[in-house]
Order: structure tokens, then sequence, then C-alpha cells
């Protein structure tokens, strides 16, 4: 297998974790600099056993990804012919507008940064809905803290805003982008607007065809 390839799919699934290269080194046992080296510059120029099976367990993918030979036969995976391929990723959409308290665009009216790649499989059991309604945003400010912190990544379903529930959704309020808790009161059909934290106000019994909900937020990526 190419070792570009294998580079860039490395790459590709830290940075869909939320992952750092060197907590990544030091979990193998090496220097700090060591994946960083191997994805940047091809030093070295494949992975030793120990470390490919290490990362493959970690990312929960099979080895041939990573540079096994075929017959390798180490596999997380039950079956051969689940076997995951280059292709059963999905690239996800990141946007520059962040999540927060403060004025920016919506995520509709600017083309993404950049690209995040998931494993298919794991999109297709954490939304239900089909990947391209699906973005990432970053989250700014504390006032979700301790649920969300500042510099997370969070990945919203755009089309899960008609189901409206229980749950953390970005809304769009004049020209301002902000993540906040929903409830929704099963009788009146009101919603009450809130931080996590407890330092940032509430708003209650507000009425829904007033708030415009961007997406259904997911799941977090935060690094540690």
């Amino acid at each position: 297998m190419d070792s570009t390839a294998i580079r860039q799919r490395l790459d590709a699934l830290i940075t869909s974790r939320g992952e750092d290269y060197a907590s990544l080194s030091r979990r193998l046992g090496r220097n700090p600099a060591y994946i960083q080296q191997f994805i940047k510059r091809g030093v070295p120029r494949r992975l030793s056993e120990s470390d490919r099976r290490i990362l493959a367990e970690h990312f929960g993918i099979a080895e041939q990804l990573l540079g096994a030979p075929p017959d390798s036969g180490r596999t997380l995976l039950p079956r051969p012919d689940l076997v995951r391929t280059a292709d059963d990723y999905v690239m996800i959409p990141h946007y520059r507008v962040r999540a927060s308290a403060g004025p920016g665009s919506l995520p509709d009216e600017e083309a993404p940064a950049a690209a995040i790649a998931f494993q298919a499989g794991f999109i297709r059991d954490l939304a239900g809905n089909p990947p391209e309604h699906l973005a990432i945003l970053q989250v700014e400010g504390d006032s979700m803290f301790p649920t969300l912190a500042d510099g997370d990544h969070i990945l919203i379903d755009t089309a899960d805003r008609l189901r409206l529930r229980d749950g953390i959704y970005v809304l769009g309020v004049d020209d301002a982008v902000m993540v906040k808790r929903l409830s929704l009161n099963p009788a009146s059909r009101r919603l009450t607007i809130r931080s996590d934290n407890d330092a940032y106000p509430s708003w209650p019994d507000c009425d829904p065809n007033a708030v415009r909900i961007i997406g259904r937020v997911i799941w977090v990526g935060r690094k540690l």
C-alpha cells in the first residue's frame, strides 16, 4: 500500500478524533515527535508491526489500512467481508464560523474551510440522516461549560431540526450563532433556552418560531 495514502489516512483519523501527534506518539512509547515525523516527513518509511497494531486497535480499523499485508490476519473486524477500505470514509465539512454568543456568519452562507474524515459506519450509527446534512463547527466561549468547552469541535445534524426535542442545538438569532441547551414544554410547546454554565442567563417561555434552528449537536471532539 502506498505510504503517502497511509500517512494521509492516519492524519485524517487523528484530526477527526480531535487527537494530537504527541499524545499518540506517547501511546506508542515513542518520543513526542514520532507520529508527526512519520506523517509530515515519511520518517520512518513504514510503521512497525507493533505500532501498526496499537494504532489499528486505538482507531478501531483494520491493520491493512495502515500498511499490514493482506494476509496478516490481524483485524478488529469480525468477518473478512467487513474489512474497511479507503473508500469507507465520509468527509464532513468544517466551517470557520464559531458557535458562540457573538456575531458570526451562518454555515450555509460560506464555503467550508476544510473537511474532516470520519469512518462511514461510525457516522451511520451516530446520525439518523445522510452525511451531507452534517457539519462541524468550533465552540467559542464557556457558556456551555462543563458540557462544551472553548475550542471544542461539535458535529451538528442540520436535518434534525424539525423534530424539536430536549437537547443541545446550534441556533441562529439575528446575525449571531449560538450553541445552547433547549428544553421543550410538552404542554405549551414553548422553549426554554439556557446555558449549562450557571453564570450565564436563561430564556424561558420562548416562541419556537422566533428561533432559527441550525442543527442539533450529536458529537463533540476535544483536545485533552
